[in-house]
């Protein structure tokens, strides 16, 4: 689990009532309409810019910014290694039941024990890669899409406490309070979007990206078992997706 989005997030807004609590009371700034139009408005407009899946789907795959856990490549190319290895020497039927904590490598590993040809294997493979880049894009979209749509919703908000606000212009003792109240849409829209939606669209980018990496070394995994090649050429091969500080060094 990476806790960093967590933490993050939680700064962010413990830092924002911190500074409100310092200048004075929280109350003023809390405003039951302001909520409305914000967050309502932001969900609904989000809402109709997705499909009802996508839109339900996209917030299991928000969690990945809060509870995402990517293999360590480095740990990853070891057991290709170990299992290129095992195929090598035994066959690839040796590879049966060997324990496998990747999910998809398991899955690639499974479909040469069954003995597909490697084209289809890698075409296989391939399209379970775009589909999961595909759902992760519609996650990243949708809150990308708040954090656009969040501060327009706060000006909306803003111009009809305005509107409101100059349409009783006969107490000029209301006429500061309620200025304060039309603003506070504008301060929840930037909260929303720059505290919360933006954080979570940038780290679900980052995380995908880590995953297409893992992705791709898998699949040359099983490309290279599968046409015997050397363990150590393949070990060799697969460092090329790592940063050249992780690379091992030559003996």
């Amino acid at each position: 689990m990476d806790i960093a989005t967590l933490v993050g997030i939680i700064g962010a807004f413990g830092i924002i009532i911190g500074a409100i609590l310092t200048g004075g009371e929280l109350g003023p700034f809390i405003d039951v309409p302001s909520m409305l139009i914000v967050i309502g408005g932001t969900f609904f407009v989000t809402f109709s810019q997705v499909t009802l899946g996508d839109f339900l789907g996209s917030f299991s795959i928000g969690m990945k910014s809060f509870l995402y856990k990517i293999d360590d490549p480095v740990q990853l190319i070891e057991e290709s290694v170990e299992l290129a290895d095992i195929a090598r020497k035994n066959g690839l039927l040796a590879l049966e039941g060997q324990e496998i904590n990747n999910e998809f490598m398991q899955k690639g590993i499974t479909l040469c024990v069954d003995g597909h040809d490697p084209v289809l294997v890698q075409k296989m493979l391939d399209s379970e890669v775009k589909q999961m880049l595909q759902r992760h894009e519609n996650g990243i979209r949708m809150f990308t899409n708040m954090a656009t749509v969040a501060p327009a919703m706060g000006m909306i908000g803003t111009l009809v406490g305005l509107v409101q606000m100059l349409s009783n212009m006969s107490d000029p003792a209301a006429i500061g309070p309620a200025m304060a109240v039309a603003l506070l849409t504008t301060l929840y829209g930037a909260i929303i979007a720059n505290a919360f939606a933006q954080p979570v669209a940038d780290k679900l980018t980052r995380a995908t990206e880590l995953e297409a990496i893992n992705s791709k070394l898998i699949m040359e995994t099983i490309h290279g078992i599968q046409e015997g090649m050397n363990p150590r050429v393949l070990e060799q091969l697969l460092s090329t997706y790592l940063l050249n500080s992780n690379r091992p060094t030559e003996e």
